[in-house]
C-alpha cells in the first residue's frame, strides 16, 4: 500500500544531506539504490492500483480501517527493506575499500582508478 514511502522519505533526506557525507562513503551508490526502490515499488503500486491519480492518492487514506493496515505495513515491509538497503550500502562500500582502497594514486580522492 505504501511501503515505498518509508524508502522514499530516505531518499529525499539522504539527497538533501548528500553533499554534507564524505565522498569516502559513496552517497550516490545510497541515492542511486534508494531512488531507483522507490522507482521500482511506485510502479508497481501504481499497476496494482494503490496509487491512484487522484486525492488521496493513496487507496488506503478512501477508508480509515486501512490506514491501521498502511501503517502497519509501512512499518513491518518499508523500514526493514529501507534498513537492507542501507546495510547493503554500508557492506557495499566496505567492500570497495578493502578491494579497491589501494589502487588509488595520489590526488584521486574519491575517484576510482582500477
Amino acid at each position: 500500500m505504501a511501503c515505498f514511502l518509508v524508502p522514499a522519505t530516505a531518499a529525499v533526506v539522504t539527497t538533501a544531506v548528500r553533499r554534507r557525507i564524505p565522498e569516502r562513503y559513496r552517497p550516490h551508490w545510497l541515492n542511486s539504490m534508494l531512488w531507483g526502490g522507490v522507482a521500482m515499488l511506485a510502479v508497481e503500486h501504481i499497476s496494482h492500483g494503490e496509487v491512484v491519480p487522484c486525492p488521496p492518492f493513496l487507496s488506503a487514506l478512501g477508508n480509515p480501517q486501512d490506514i491501521v493496515t498502511m501503517f502497519k505495513e509501512m512499518l513491518t515491509v518499508g523500514v526493514p527493506m529501507t534498513v537492507a538497503i542501507f546495510v547493503l550500502w554500508g557492506v557495499m562500500v566496505l567492500v570497495a575499500e578493502r578491494v579497491f582502497g589501494r589502487r588509488r594514486s595520489p590526488g584521486t580522492e574519491g575517484r576510482w582508478t582500477g
